[in-house]
C-alpha cells in the first residue's frame, strides 16, 4: 500500500485554522496474529472547559491515563496526537471503528463529543499534484 503523508488542517466553525497533523486517512496494520486490520483515521472533539489552562502535570496525567487504556485495548486503536485549545481538545486516532474510540473514552474518563472520520486530506502539495494522486 502506498502511504502518502499529507498535512491537513483542523478548521473550527469560525474558519480559524487551529492545528496541522500529518497522517494517512486509512492504513493497514498487521496484528500479532498476522491478521490484517484496516485502521481509519478519526478526529475526535472533546469539550473540556478551560482545557487551554491545563498544567503540564494535568496534560501528562491525561496522556498517561490514555496510554494505559490504549495498552489494555490492544492493537485496534492508536493515538496519533492531540491539539489543545481554550475549551476543547482535538485528538487524532487511527482505529478499527468508532466503538473502540468510545470504549477508550469511557475507560479513560474522557468526554467524546464528536467523532469525525477523515475522508480525504489536502495540503499545499495538492495544488500541484496529479489529479490521479488526489484521493
Amino acid at each position: 500500500m502506498k502511504t502518502t503523508t499529507i498535512i491537513i488542517g483542523l478548521i473550527l466553525t469560525l474558519g480559524t485554522t487551529i492545528a496541522f497533523v500529518q497522517t494517512p486517512s486509512t492504513t493497514t496494520k498487521q496484528t500479532e496474529t498476522m491478521k490484517t486490520t484496516t485502521m481509519n483515521t478519526y478526529v475526535i472533539e472533546r469539550e473540556i472547559p478551560n482545557a487551554g489552562k491545563l498544567t503540564a502535570e494535568d496534560l501528562q496525567g491525561i496522556s498517561q491515563k490514555s496510554c494505559a487504556v490504549l495498552k489494555e485495548l490492544g492493537t485496534g486503536i492508536e493515538w496519533i496526537e492531540s491539539y489543545v485549545t481554550d475549551n476543547k481538545i482535538f485528538c487524532v486516532y487511527r482505529a478499527e471503528n468508532e466503538e473502540i474510540l468510545r470504549t477508550h473514552a469511557m475507560k479513560g474518563g474522557f468526554p467524546i463529543n464528536k467523532i469525525n472520520l477523515l475522508s480525504t486530506k489536502i495540503s499545499p502539495a495538492t495544488a500541484t499534484a496529479a489529479l490521479a494522486d488526489i484521493k
